[in-house]
């Protein structure tokens, strides 16, 4: 086992030099991670076929090119994004120049997930290294072919010294958390995750956990299920159902219910011609131990309406909708993660909003509808990581919405820009001049009467009522004329300190 005190001790020390700080570099390292994944998509496709049998589209769609779309992105956008960020100015401070400026926290630990080895590694770096940080990845031992390709390629692409990757199983993992990181990025499972939470709480760590849950839909009567069909399908189906914001079960009516499974054998059937077992679009479990879990499932609760179909030799576990599922089934009490679709019968939106909100947040909530005041309402009534109508697994693929959970499914977001101020310290600046001396001695002692009027003359704000900005233009203008006025006149006046001391 590598020396993980010693190594954190060394990253931490580049860090130090300041290397990692300037735009330079951190742009040099961007560009080299963009030719890393633009000189190795054939290998990485190969690396998550034999790990998932992930076909070359969905390796490209889902994790290549979903990389390289969000490094690009944060390649045009970095000088904007690294540049200090100017904020409104109260009047006593009109002279002075506020800013937040955005700095990395030191050494970060990426954690990489299994289920998207390139994606959900490669994506929380390309923010690490955009904010100037030292990055040290432990990718997912479970795709251990993904993870074998990443410790060998990066070395070759990136500053060895300040990005390095380490692989290894539970012990290797439990070793790094016993070290002091700058911060901890986990994509992962809730256990974990409070593993993660705990050694992080040690050395006051702040984290990001990217984690999961059940993600519901909500189907209202009405609404086109051929349609229906093909986007659940397609979200449940993509990588085998191992995706964290995968629907996880369905709520609707009961006669709902039986109309759309017409229609979902219907778009199995398009999906797959010759059946998901011959396809090569079609992804396997990762491991027996998953495949073993998933296959339990399938006696989980309900009537298996579609699918069913297994094969040890290839852990394949075939797209399977259950139908008449309860809540107190045992398939409901926790995430699925894997191609069985649950159906619950339930009389009205109300019931599903109740069902939800009694359980723990889930990272996706999907809804159905024709009627935008459904839409909205089950909106407005329940919590989850992210939102979306009329199609599922979309919004995580748009680079300026934050991606991220809420509760259990998870703390901190990121994607686009959001990436990158994840690993960013929002550092308060303010820089003043040793003048205008009289105008600060109000707030000194002695303190008296007057020089608490007139303190709170210049510090007393009152609601606008809704009017916005408009408000404070005569405050902005009068400030201005005031600062002005005090520093080309004022400040040698000793009759204004006369004033100011009192």
């Amino acid at each position: 086992m590598a020396d993980f005190s010693t190594l954190n001790q060394a990253m931490r020390g580049v860090f130090r030099s300041g290397r990692t700080k300037s735009v330079e570099w951190r742009r040099a390292q961007l560009m080299a991670l963009l030719k890393l994944l633009d000189d190795n998509r054939e290998r990485i496709c190969q690396a998550l076929k034999e790990d998932l049998n992930k076909s070359k589209m969905e390796g490209l769609l889902f994790e290549v090119d979903f990389a390289r779309n969000d490094l690009i992105n944060c390649i045009n956008n970095l000088n904007e994004w690294t540049k200090p960020e100017k904020v409104k100015k109260g009047l006593i401070n009109m002279m002075d120049k506020v800013y937040i400026r955005k700095e990395p926290f030191g050494v970060a630990l990426i954690m990489g997930a299994w289920n998207y080895p390139i994606q959900l590694t490669i994506c929380p770096m390309i923010g690490a290294i955009a904010a100037g940080n030292c990055v040290l990845v432990k990718p997912s031992e479970i795709s251990a072919s993904t993870a074998a390709l990443l410790e060998e390629i990066v070395p070759k692409y990136l500053d060895k010294e300040a990005i390095q990757v380490v692989n290894g199983g539970i012990p290797e993992t439990t070793a790094i958390l016993k070290e002091k990181w700058d911060y901890i990025f986990y994509t992962g499972n809730s256990m974990v995750g409070k593993i993660v939470m705990r050694a992080a709480a040690e050395h006051l760590t702040p984290v990001t956990l990217e984690l999961g849950g059940k993600s519901p839909v909500y189907v209202d009567d009405g609404v086109d299920l051929g349609i229906v069909a093909n986007r659940i399908m397609w979200g449940k189906c993509t990588n085998a159902g191992q995706t964290c914001i995968a629907p996880d079960y369905v709520m609707c009516s009961k006669k709902t219910q039986d109309a759309l499974i017409d229609h979902i054998k219907k778009t199995l059937g398009d999906f797959y011609p010759d059946g998901p077992a011959k396809s090569p679009d079609y992804c396997r479990l990762v491991s027996d131990r998953h495949y073993q879990r998933i296959k339990k499932n399938l006696q989980g609760g309900g009537t298996v309406a579609v699918g069913g179909g297994t094969n040890d030799g290839e852990r394949y576990v075939a797209p399977t909708v259950l139908t008449d599922v309860k809540f107190s089934d045992p398939i409901m009490q926790d995430e699925i993660f894997g191609p069985i679709l649950p159906i619950i019968p339930v009389e009205n939106e109300d019931i599903a909003i109740e069902y939800i909100n009694d359980g723990e947040k889930p990272l996706a909530f999907y809804v159905f509808s024709k009627n935008p005041s459904l839409s909205e309402k089950m909106q407005h009534h329940v919590s989850s990581g992210g939102f979306v109508t009329n199609d599922v697994l979309m919004h995580a693929g748009v680079p300026t919405l934050p991606f991220g959970g809420v509760g259990s499914s998870g703390m901190g977001a990121y994607h686009g820009k959001f990436s990158y101020e994840t690993f960013c310290h929002k550092r308060s600046c303010m820089e003043r001049e040793l003048k205008m001396e009289a105008l600060n001695g109000m707030r000194y002692p002695p303190y008296t009467e007057t020089k608490m009027k007139r303190a709170e003359w210049f510090l007393k704000r009152k609601v606008n009522n809704g009017s916005g900005a408009k408000s404070l233009l005569p405050y902005f203008l009068f400030g201005t004329l005031f600062a002005v006025l005090l520093k080309m006149f004022l400040a040698p006046s000793s009759s204004f300190l006369f004033w100011t001391r009192q």
